[in-house]
């Protein structure tokens, strides 16, 4: 499925305008449905029929409408129709109820989001005691950057990775970082790959969505090139989870959570 396309803009440059070629990343709009019902619309970059499904079961997850593979039965993807369809075997009747019809924005913007930070509640504090050294935390960031061959072409999308003290298991990306996050969570559902010890590494701001999202799944460590807001440190402090920011070159700032991150060799 192509992921971007080229288009003729106009480019000025030191006074001077010129025609030229640009590559602009594309949005398709992914319906999920649920037991042959209409759920929800997740506007995302195209994708293979592999990474839409772990979207999809990642942005389920991360609702709370699936939370073991027991609860999914058969999963089929149209991709030209933009359609992926899902057969759950729990019950998730009053939950799609109180859903309805909705389309989801990418999640950078005022977009739609179905959290409240009351949901921060639901998650529990993280015990995790496992450390990092931050040299390693620096290497797999730098090494992310390097993966997002979409993002060095358009400069149009975030990416997300999960990791671990030895290597960057997976990688996406997404003009939403909401979705590139989803995508890490559906993966390691599919896998059966344990969260609780493994560090997550974004390009996006970490916001109070990101943060909830990532609790909900224990994840102890999460790391980004950007900015926290307020409020996902609070909420960070609030489940203990270590927070940290501005990942770049031979710095970071850690917002939260300083006792899992040595500066001694592992």
């Amino acid at each position: 499925m192509e992921r971007t396309k080229k288009i003729r803009i106009q480019q000025i440059k030191e006074g001077q305008m010129e025609e030229m070629e640009d590559q602009v990343v594309m949005e398709y709009p992914l319906t999920i449905y649920l037991n042959g019902e209409e759920f929800i619309t997740l506007l995302c970059s195209p994708d293979s029929s592999e990474g839409l499904t772990y979207l999809a079961l990642g942005f389920l997850i991360s609702e709370g409408m699936i939370a073991e593979k027991s609860h999914v039965g058969k999963v089929a993807v149209e991709e030209d129709a933009g359609h992926i369809h899902l057969q759950l075997n729990n019950k998730t009747d009053l939950k799609q109820k109180l859903y309805g019809k909705r389309t989801v924005t990418t999640g950078c913007g005022k977009g739609t989001v179905f959290y409240n930070v009351l949901d921060s509640l639901g998650s529990k504090k993280i015990n995790e005691d496992i450390i990092y050294d931050y040299q390693h935390i620096l290497n797999l960031s730098r090494k992310l950057n390097q993966m997002s061959a979409l993002f060095k072409e358009t400069g149009g999308v975030h990416f997300c990775a999960l990791g671990n003290r030895e290597k960057i298991l997976f990688f996406h990306e997404d003009i939403g970082r909401h979705n590139a996050l989803d995508k890490i969570i559906g993966e390691a559902f599919s896998k059966g790959i344990e969260l609780k010890d493994k560090i997550l590494i974004t390009s996006g701001r970490l916001s109070s969505e990101m943060i909830i999202k990532a609790a909900k799944k224990a994840i102890p460590i999460i790391v980004s090139r950007s900015a926290p807001t307020e409020l996902s440190i609070n909420i960070a402090k609030d489940l203990d989870i270590t927070l940290i920011g501005f990942a770049r070159g031979n710095r970071m700032n850690i917002y939260h959570g300083g006792k899992r991150v040595s500066r001694k060799a592992m």
